[in-house]
Formats: structure tokens, C-alpha cells, sequence
């Protein structure tokens, strides 16, 4: 006798002193394993009361024959697991790519589909939002194209030599300790000042297109062979007019950077170095010439991401409309511990697919949301999507407020959907009969989500075994007479598997969980049973 067929005996002898009802844990009464034998008839078959679903991917739905033969055979309704998201259909630069889920939709027939999702933190290109929105700033362009003197003077213009001409030497320098950093920089030999004539040494950038208006920044690191030495910045247009100044610059004997900042007042400039006003020797290095980027403020990056929002939820939906009569508007609103609406402080924003849209819309983010997908589809049923409501009942009653909260506000909502990811250990059976009798409390339609049951967990079993079977399959059954009993029947939406066989599930790992109805050779297993005799109400 193994250990787990011990300990489910010592969990019923000790229900049958105490008198306890055996419903208060997942592990009791499931010894007569062969409760879960009857696995024949289709699930969408057992009830007529409600949709039964499951959630399919692109690649075994279009390469694995048994997978879609099951998922028209055995389910109403199918939830696609990735591929109407965000990142799965927007591109970089915004455009939109419907490959995949058109094929998914044309391979599925007449099997109807459920929307998923609109509004995610995760799943999303978020490379492309955060661009666009200006919550990431681009690096600004380097205009020069030698800004290191590594290809000796080239791109730079020596304008005037002192007096009389040739008087100071321009040329580039390989010496150690008068290179910064390369193996080149510039060498200035000015041996005679011209105070207040600094002009009198010019040695000019190559000129670059600027916008008038804009912010532009020149800087270089420069030293000078004795102290007291003098260098200025001024810009000529492709005029030579239009003149602007900086005040003098002291240079001293070690390297150091000197930037200087101008609004363009020309279509084309250039920076030019002036160095007549003192007599010294000059090192330059590593210049740059770049646009400022201005940050934008938290209002355009709002504007950006309402922009962004409304272009995906009104292509998405207006695009599947007749085929898609439901949608998760909203995904996982909610961060657990504490229990709070999402922001960059309480979710791990970490991962190019990450953009956390409350953390810059506010709470209202969810409102305008559902409004938009009103907008693109009146007819729609409009969904809230969570976890963790069967366990956590701070967020169980925190989402409820907030669902009457936007609803106060005027928001479509149809229905709450319970995902319902659970284990066959640490999970209470009080947890799932309360939350679905909150749940039926809103008066909306509730369907369970993406319902998937995890049972290796704390086992030393490397392969299901027909006990860790039966524990699951009790799990499942457990799962759809709860929802069965404290739904009432106009507000059951259904409830959705989450996929069709164990290797196919996210929760696989490489063969080391076995969450769903089905096994990788596509053999029902007793959950499919369980599932399949709470349907029938035996």
C-alpha cells in the first residue's frame, strides 16, 4: 500500500469519527476509483444547460488531426490560448498580422469562439506600445559620422588657421595619453591668442539637418597641453548664417566632457570649434551631435495608450464579429498580495510583452475598455477575467466591487469569468463553493474560464498514477457540481477546459504534470469521467 492510498484511508476513517462532511477536502472518497470508468459520450453531449469548451492553440489544431477531431467532437464553444492576443497579432510597427487566427477560425468550422483577450498586462507586444506611446524614449541618432577622429579628420572642415593662415596646425593625433579613448583624436596647435577673436581657429562639423524648433546637443571631451586654455562652440547654417554662441569654455590639462545645447533656428547645421583665443595646444575627442529627445509628460503617453487600445480592441473585434460572440474584455485586473489594482509597483514588469495599463490609465482603464468593445460590437457578451477567486478571498470580493464599480459608471459587463488554474492539494472545497456563491450573488452570467487541475504536486510519483488519477479526476467533478449547484441556470455561461491533452497544456513541463482530460495519445482519462458524471448529475 503506498503512501497516498495511506493517507487518503486515515483522511476517511478520520471524517467518520469526526462526522465532518467529506466535502470539506479534495482528498477524501475518491478510493473507488471506478466511479470515473464512464468516459464514452461527448461532454458538449452530457448537458444542455450550458457550453462546454476548451482552449486550442495554433499548431496542434492545424498539425495533430486527433486534436481538432476532439475539439469538434467533445466541446461547444473553443477559447483560443494565444493567438487573439496583443502580441500575437501586432507587429512592431503596429501592423496588424491575422495568419494564424484567421486558419484557426476556418479550421474550426462551425464550432463557435469565445474572445480572448482584449486588455492584458502580459501577451501583449509591449516593445510596440511602450514606442509608441513614448514610455520608451529612443536613443537619439548620432549625426556625425567620425565623431571619434577614428578615420583621422575626415567629415571635418578646417575653416581658419590664425593669422596669417597656417599659423595653427589641425591634424589628428595617435599619441598615447592625447588620445581619449580609440586609438585617434584631433590635435589643435594654435602657438599665438587672439582674445576676442576666437574665430580666428575654426575647425567645423559637417553640416546636419535639424528642424527649426527642436533641441539639439553638441558635446566633446578636450584637454589642453598647459592650463588656461579657451575653446568656444558657435553653429553656422548652410549659409554660414544665422550664427549662434556659446560663452568661453576653460579647458584644463585633463579630459573632460563639454556639452552645449541649442533650439535650431535652420534647416542645416553645423557645430564649429573656435580656439583663437588662447595661445595653447588642444586634444579632442569622442564629439557627438544629437537631436534632445524630449520625454513625453504622463498626459501624451495616456493619449498614446487610448490610441493604442481602441486601434486593437475596434480591429480585433470588428474583424471576428461574426463569428465571435463573446469576449474577455479585461484580463486579470487584479495583483494578490496585497490585493490591489495593477500597477508597475505591485506587478513584475520585466519581459518585452509586459505593459501594465492601469499602472498609467488608472483604474478607470478597465471602463474604457468596455466601452470601446461595446462600441465595436453592441451584440457581444462582455467579460471580466480573473484567478485565484476560488482561494483568495480579498481579490473574490475586491473584483465584485469593482465590477459594480464600473457598471456604476456605466460599463457593459455581462459576466465574470473564474479561470480556476487549481491543484488536487491545498485547495478547499469551501474556497470553490464560496466563490461561486458570490459569484451567482452579482446576478451575472459566470462561467469558469480556464479550468485546468494540477496533481503531482507534492508527489514522489514521476508518472500519473491510478490514485493521482482518481485525486484529479474528484477535482474535476468536485469543480462542476459546485459551479452546477450555486449557479442558477440562467446565469451559467459555461465552463472551459483549459486545452484538450496533457502534453499540449502550458502546465506540461517537459512530462511533469498532467493537468487536462486527456493523455499525449489523446486516451480519455478518469478527470474526463469525473468531469463527464457531474454533468449528468450522477
Amino acid at each position: 500500500m503506498n503512501n497516498t492510498y495511506k493517507s487518503a484511508l486515515v483522511l476517511l476513517t478520520i471524517a467518520a469519527i469526526g462526522g465532518s462532511s467529506c466535502t470539506k477536502t479534495p482528498e477524501v472518497g475518491i478510493l473507488n476509483t471506478g466511479n470515473y470508468t464512464d468516459t464514452e459520450a461527448p461532454l458538449k453531449d452530457a448537458t444542455n444547460d450550458f457550453p462546454i469548451g476548451t482552449a486550442v492553440n495554433y499548431t496542434p489544431l492545424t498539425a495533430e488531426p486527433k486534436f481538432a477531431e476532439i475539439t469538434k467532437r467533445d466541446f461547444d464553444i473553443v477559447t483560443f490560448g494565444y493567438e487573439m492576443k496583443h502580441g500575437a497579432v501586432v507587429k512592431d510597427n503596429g501592423t496588424f498580422d491575422f495568419t494564424r487566427p484567421d486558419a484557426m477560425v476556418a479550421a474550426l468550422g462551425n464550432v463557435s469562439i469565445f474572445g480572448h483577450t482584449l486588455v492584458w498586462h502580459q501577451n501583449q507586444n509591449a516593445t510596440y506600445l511602450k514606442n509608441f506611446s513614448g514610455i520608451t524614449v529612443p536613443a537619439a541618432v548620432e549625426n556625425l559620422g567620425n565623431p571619434g577622429f577614428e578615420n583621422g579628420l575626415t567629415g571635418w572642415s578646417t575653416f581658419n588657421t590664425g593669422n596669417p593662415a597656417g599659423t595653427t596646425t589641425v591634424t589628428s593625433t595617435a599619441a598615447t595619453g592625447e588620445v581619449r579613448t580609440g586609438t585617434s583624436a584631433m590635435k589643435i596647435n594654435n602657438p599665438i591668442g587672439y582674445p576676442g577673436s576666437q574665430w580666428r581657429v575654426q575647425i567645423a562639423s559637417i553640416l546636419v539637418p535639424t528642424v527649426p524648433g527642436k533641441q539639439y546637443m553638441f558635446s566633446y571631451w578636450a584637454r589642453a597641453a598647459s592650463a588656461g586654455g579657451i575653446i568656444r562652440l558657435s553653429t553656422q547654417d548652410e549659409n554660414n548664417g544665422n550664427a549662434q554662441y556659446q560663452g568661453n569654455q576653460t579647458i584644463g590639462t585633463t579630459y573632460a566632457q563639454i556639452s552645449w545645447t541649442i533650439t535650431a533656428n535652420s534647416n542645416q547645421t553645423r557645430f564649429l570649434f573656435d580656439a583663437g583665443e588662447s595661445a595653447n595646444t588642444f586634444y579632442i575627442d569622442d564629439a557627438s551631435f544629437k537631436e534632445v529627445i524630449v520625454p513625453p509628460g504622463g498626459p501624451a503617453i495616456v493619449a498614446k495608450l487610448d490610441i493604442a487600445m481602441a486601434d486593437f480592441i475596434n480591429t480585433l473585434v470588428g474583424r471576428y464579429k461574426n463569428k465571435v460572440k463573446a469576449w474577455d474584455v479585461v484580463n486579470e485586473p487584479f495583483a494578490d498580495n496585497p490585493v490591489a489594482i495593477r500597477d508597475n509597483g505591485n506587478t513584475t514588469t520585466t519581459g518585452s510583452d509586459v505593459l501594465v495599463w492601469s499602472n498609467y490609465l488608472g483604474r478607470d482603464f478597465a471602463l474604457k475598455a468596455f466601452n470601446l468593445a461595446k462600441a465595436a460590437d453592441p451584440t457581444a457578451d462582455l467579460y471580466i477575467n480573473e484567478y485565484n477567486l476560488e482561494t483568495n478571498g480579498a481579490k473574490l470580493d475586491s473584483l465584485i466591487k469593482y465590477v459594480a464599480e464600473l457598471k456604476g459608471k456605466g460599463a457593459k459587463i455581462d459576466g465574470i469569468g473564474t479561470q480556476m488554474h487549481i491543484g488536487r492539494t491545498n485547495m478547499s472545497y469551501a474556497g470553490i463553493d464560496n466563490m461561486f456563491r458570490k459569484l451567482a450573488a452579482t446576478g451575472l452570467k459566470i462561467r469558469v474560464s480556464e479550468l485546468d487541475v494540477k496533481v503531482m504536486q507534492s508527489s514522489s510519483a514521476t508518472a500519473l498514477t491510478p490514485e493521482l488519477a482518481g485525486y484529479q479526476a474528484q477535482m474535476y467533478e468536485y469543480v462542476v457540481k459546485s459551479y452546477i449547484k450555486y449557479i442558477p441556470a440562467a446565469q451559467r455561461a459555461g465552463i472551459t477546459i483549459w486545452g484538450i491533452n496533457d502534453k499540449n497544456s502550458w502546465l506540461y513541463n517537459s512530462g511533469k504534470e498532467f493537468p487536462l482530460l486527456y493523455d499525449n495519445d489523446y486516451n480519455k482519462k478518469k478527470a474526463y469521467g469525473g468531469v463527464l458524471k457531474a454533468l449528468k448529475g450522477q
